[in-house]
């Protein structure tokens, strides 16, 4: 039998409403109440004085680019940062290459995640192709193993197919998580519509045009019964949406990335690609409600959005660079630069919006340290000072907007089914 004993910790998780310190014990891979003697004797030790033991981190939203564009990321690659910033369960994007819209891709993307050091949950496509004109085969994706359904990058604009799309879906038990853009209003926008775009002569993107989907989905998650989450929210008034869904009752859900809690369009006054995202960067205003709705329940859990581009795609023109940033490995130190020191969250209320609200949205077995569970851990600094090098990340891309940030809270080891895969700037 493999014994781990993880002791002198401050143990956070949520999902068991343990919050102090003490010990975790695991054995053959599974968290376990308590070694006798005999077995504390047997059991490998790790010592976590100073540090935070907590549930590995859950990202219901990362792209990791294989299949076709693993010239950007793979799925090891991406797994590979993911452990790096203490996420031991991670959920990818079908947006690849051709896009995962049938049960051979999917089988493709398992057989690949089978070799990763996390673990890696694919999704499928709601439309063949993301063409948003004819439904994938949900039923067959749901038998390949897919947790979930999305054409994320693109939105699905007809309301009467969207209609049959989550239908279908609900027949399957499959969720359905939208990215909620009305290209209509989008068509060429570079950049958050109002004042900042208007001084940088870039096109806006108005805040509309994500408010008109939010709505259209809540309504039919309303009309329906079906689930549809609501991917990377940016606007004050999809928050407020959201927020009178969740008094109503309807089946909705909703995350927001570290990005859009931290940064604002003042930030592409300089023209730097690497801050150019879709959905974009928008006012202090809606960066204010974001964490208010996270702090009052309105929006469910934090999501990365890992987007992965190589250099040469990023490094250019910003009305010509490629939407999206890198995340998973400055996605714990941002939520606790501006969830915690400044926006005043508990700490063990990030770690539920990052661990066990995260699972809950899909419901994955992850986000706790319950005996039975899998001993997925991550193990952090909240206090350690570090910059951040995307030289030195493990992912493949190095668009992060984070280059040269010096941040306070640092992951120091990564456990997946009680073995460390992670520890001290090192992939095990």
């Amino acid at each position: 039998m493999s014994l781990l004993w993880i002791k002198n910790g401050r143990v956070i998780d949520p999902a068991t409403k343990r919050d102090g310190p003490g010990d975790v014990f695991i054995a053959d891979g599974k968290i376990v109440k308590n070694f006798p003697a005999a077995q504390r004797q047997a059991a490998a030790v790790i010592d976590a004085a100073g540090l935070v033991v907590c549930p590995g981190l859950v990202d219901i939203h990362v792209h990791f680019r294989e299949p076709g564009q693993t010239h950007k990321e793979t799925i090891l690659t991406g797994a590979q940062a993911a452990a790096a910033g203490g996420f031991t369960t991670v959920v990818c994007m079908p947006n690849t290459s051709p896009p995962a819209d049938n049960p051979g891709t999917i089988q493709l993307i398992n057989a690949a995640a089978a070799q990763a050091p996390v673990r890696v949950y694919p999704t499928g496509c709601i439309t063949v192709g993301q063409k948003g004109e004819q439904l994938a085969p949900h039923g067959s994706l749901k038998a390949a193993g897919v947790v979930a359904l999305t054409d994320d990058g693109l939105c699905v604009q007809s309301n009467e197919l969207m209609r049959r799309a989550v239908e279908y879906a609900q027949m399957f038990d499959l969720p359905i998580l939208d990215h909620c853009q009305d290209d209509s209003m989008t068509n060429g926008a570079v950049m958050n519509e109002g004042a900042v775009s208007t001084r940088l002569g870039l096109k806006g993107w108005p805040h509309a045009a994500e408010d008109i989907i939010v709505a259209r989905n809540i309504i039919l998650s309303a009309y329906s019964g079906a689930h549809i989450h609501m991917q990377h929210i940016s606007s004050a008034r999809s928050v407020e949406l959201m927020r009178r869904a969740k008094r109503d009752g309807i089946n909705v859900t909703a995350e927001a990335t570290p990005h859009h809690l931290a940064l604002t369009d003042e930030s592409l006054a300089t023209y730097d690609p690497n801050f150019k995202m879709n959905p974009p960067l928008r006012t202090e205003a809606d960066r204010r409600a974001l964490i208010a709705g996270l702090r009052d329940g309105s929006l469910d859990c934090i999501g990365t959005d890992h987007a992965p581009h190589s250099p040469d795609e990023k490094d250019r023109e910003f009305d010509y660079a490629p939407n999206g940033i890198i995340g998973l490995e400055t996605s714990l130190a941002v939520c606790l630069d501006v969830l915690v020191r400044r926006g005043k969250f508990k700490l063990p209320h990030v770690i539920d919006l990052m661990t066990r609200r995260a699972a809950r949205v899909l419901k994955l077995p992850a986000g706790t340290l319950a005996p039975g569970a899998n001993a997925d851990i991550c193990l952090f600094d909240p206090k350690e000072t570090w910059t951040y090098d995307t030289a030195k990340g493990f992912s493949k891309s190095r668009n992060s907007p984070w280059h040269g940030q010096k941040f306070t809270g640092r992951v120091k080891t990564t456990l997946v089914a009680g073995k460390v895969v992670y520890a001290d700037g090192k992939m095990v």
